[in-house]
Order: C-alpha cells, then structure tokens, then sequence
C-alpha cells in the first residue's frame, strides 16, 4: 500500500473512532499519551487499577519499566472498560507479549528441547528458520494487540462478545494495515468472546497449554494432590522459611526481587519472557499493580523466592515469579511457593490461572490443561500479508495441539 495513502486512511479512521462520526466504533474511544490526560475514567475497580498500572507506561515509555518491550501503548475505552491497546511495526527482537515474530519462531526454537529428540529438533529448527524469513517479509510484526497488559498471561474483564466485536471494528478502522488480534484466550475461560470473534472472520491460532487451579472449588481436587499439597506447604517449616506479605517488603528488596525472577524466568526459560526492571517492580508495589509476596528464612534479610499476582473477574494469575536457583532443588523453594500461591487463590475465592510450564508438577497438585488461543482478525489485508497467519492456523492446530496434548507439554 502507498504510504501517504495509508497515512491518510489511519487520519480518518481516527477522527472516526474518536467523534461521533456515525461508524460502527462509535462507542470505542482511544486515548495516547497526550491525550490521557482528558480521559474522563470509570469509576469502577478495574479502571481503577488500569489507571495505575497504565497510565505511568503511557507517560514514560513501555521500556522504562520492561527492558525489552518497545510498543506504543494506548488505552481504548468501551462503556465502562478500559482496555489497554498496543501498536507494533517490526520490533523483532520484542518480547512475545507484543512481538508474533518472537512467539511463534524464537521462542518456539528454545522450546524444541522438551522434544527430547535431537534430530528431530534441529530439522524443525532450520524449519522454523526458514518461516522466520518468510514472516519477516510479510511483516508479521505489524500488529495491534487488544487487551494487552504486557504480561504473559492477559485476563479479561467482564466483556460481551459484541463489546469484542466493537473493539475489532474500531481497531480495524483505525489501523487498516494492521494484523488485529486478541491474546490470551481459552475456550474454558472465553467461549463467547472466542465464538464472536469467529463468527467475524477471526482466525483461532493455538499459542500454548495453560493450566487451571479451581482453588474457588473449595472440593476440588483429588486425595493425592491435596496431600501433595500438604506437603509442599510443610516444607516452610522444615526449611525455616516465612511468607511475607508487600507491607513486610521494601525498597531494599526491589533488586533481589529482579534477580529472583530474572533467574527463573529469564535464565532457566527464555530472555524473550519480558524483562521486568527495578522500575517495574518499584511501581507495582507503590501502586498495588501486583500483590507482591516472598520467601525469607527466619532470622535472614534476603529473599529467597518471590511471587507477584493479580486479579480479576474471578481469577488470578501470577507474571511475576521467582526464586534462588543457586539454592539445591532438595530445599523446594518452587513447591512452597507454588503451595502459598494456591492458599492466597482460595483465601481469595479465585480461580487460579496458571499459565504454561511445568506441566506434570501442576498436572500432579489437580491443575487441568486448556489451550489458550490468539484470535487472529487479517482478512482485510492483502494476501502477501496473510499467508503466514494461514500456515500458523494450519500447522498449530493440525499439528502442534495434538502433539502437545500427547506429550502433556
């Protein structure tokens, strides 16, 4: 497409979603970091927290507080949700919350090892080398991700299907050249977003197998996970370690609690994971973005593991998690923090969303698989654009899911 003319199309699509121009994204209102300031905000408990975890990204740049996400951020308001919007055009070296690019190839290539087949892993490998090339030439980065919290596990407030339906159109006007989708949904969890999105031509491409805790199911369960459980939590006392709560955390910790997760999450699983700073930690204590919690041995100043979740319409999910890997995996610093966070999502009365990895140990303590899925909108772009999000479709739900559901990955 010309440049200019794009250019011009994404002017009038924008005055159209912002003013009542009489289009079908009428209702949605987008709002940039220049304009935030004027957006009058609902006065209800989710806005509340999006204001505070939003609105300091939106003013001071995504990488401030995540090293390796570079996005432009955006907040669309729909009746009284406020969701946040990120905008991307290449970026390839994003981590996969906003980068397609990193999720399905660099990501998928580190993930090869769980095969445990060393040929078969380096064919696939030059295989995904080779759709790497093809989808950097279709500009598969060039997207807009809706309900992006920037996190590896996105929940969604109570939205409709139509009030989706809504925020695709008006993404669709206000970005025409843009790949629309919708992370982080599962057919357990979002049956009617996911039917609706379908229903207008959204393709359903498989991103990975979660795992759910009904810890609001006080009965759920079997006798042996429940004694699993038991048992990890008694691994506190034998080992001397307390759980402290974000009131008993300070400033002096925000560093260790960086190096915990970098360890896990960084170390262990993958770099492309986001890269959560000092700064990001700093802001969720300061303004509740994140329930922060730790493990600490009596008697000592450091921490030794740490968690972070969050909640929302009946669930929690937990992106921030950590712990001492240099600490001898006999002392179980992952089950006693894996144990704590499932008493905080039934002290709560929540389902507790897991999110992927350590499939058998979440297998074992009742947690049951589901699919998550990125609802993919491309049909109003040419085909050069489309044929990698078609090969994905094909590939990922032919081939990837069984293969997966097979190997409980």
């Amino acid at each position: 497409m010309d440049n200019n003319k794009e250019e011009d199309r994404f002017s009038s699509s924008r005055y159209g979603a912002e003013h009542e121009s009489g289009t079908k994204a009428r209702r949605v209102q987008f709002y940039d970091c220049d304009s935030v300031q004027e957006m009058v905000w609902p006065d209800t408990e989710d806005a509340r927290y999006a204001r505070a975890y939003l609105e300091p990204m939106m003013t001071q740049g995504t990488t401030e507080f995540m090293t390796n996400v570079n996005t432009t951020l955006l907040l669309a308001r729909i009746d009284e949700l406020v969701l946040p919007v990120t905008v991307n055009e290449e970026e390839y070296d994003n981590a996969y919350v906003c980068s397609p690019y990193t999720h399905y190839v660099r990501y998928a290539k580190q993930e090869l090892i769980l095969l445990q087949k060393p040929m078969l892993e380096k064919g696939l490998s030059v295989l995904l080398s080779f759709i790497g090339w093809g989808m950097k030439k279709s500009r598969i980065n060039k997207v807009v991700h809706v309900n992006n919290w920037l996190l590896s596990t996105n929940l969604y407030p109570a939205m409709t299907g139509e009030q989706a339906v809504q925020l695709l159109e008006a993404v669709k006007e206000r970005y025409p050249g843009h790949t629309v989708i919708f992370r982080s949904l599962s057919a357990a969890l979002h049956s009617e977003l996911l039917k609706k999105l379908q229903e207008e031509g959204c393709r359903s491409i498989p991103s990975r197998q979660i795992y759910l805790y009904q810890a609001n199911d006080p009965n759920f369960g079997s006798a042996k996970s429940r004694w699993l459980l038991k048992r990890d939590r008694a691994l506190l006392d034998k080992h001397g370690y307390e759980l402290v709560s974000g009131a008993a955390l300070t400033e002096a910790d925000i560093p260790r609690i960086v190096e915990l997760y970098r360890m896990l999450y960084l170390e262990k699983y993958s770099y492309d994971n986001p890269q959560f700073n000092e700064h990001f930690i700093a802001a969720a204590r300061a303004n509740g973005a994140l329930n922060l919690y730790g493990l600490r041995r009596q008697g000592q100043e450091r921490l030794d593991a740490v968690m972070g979740y969050f909640c929302r319409n009946g669930m929690m999910t937990t992106p921030l998690f950590g712990y001492d890997t240099d600490i001898p995996q006999s002392v179980g610093l992952y089950r006693m923090l894996s144990a704590c966070l499932i008493a905080q999502a039934r002290d709560h009365g929540m389902l507790l969303h897991e999110s992927a990895g350590a499939a058998q140990f979440k297998r074992n303590r009742g947690a049951v698989a589901d699919f998550e899925y990125a609802a993919v909108y491309d049909r109003h772009l040419p085909m050069r654009r489309r044929w990698c999000w078609a090969l994905l479709d094909r590939l990922l739900n032919r081939i990837g899911v069984p293969l997966m559901q097979r190997m409980k990955l």
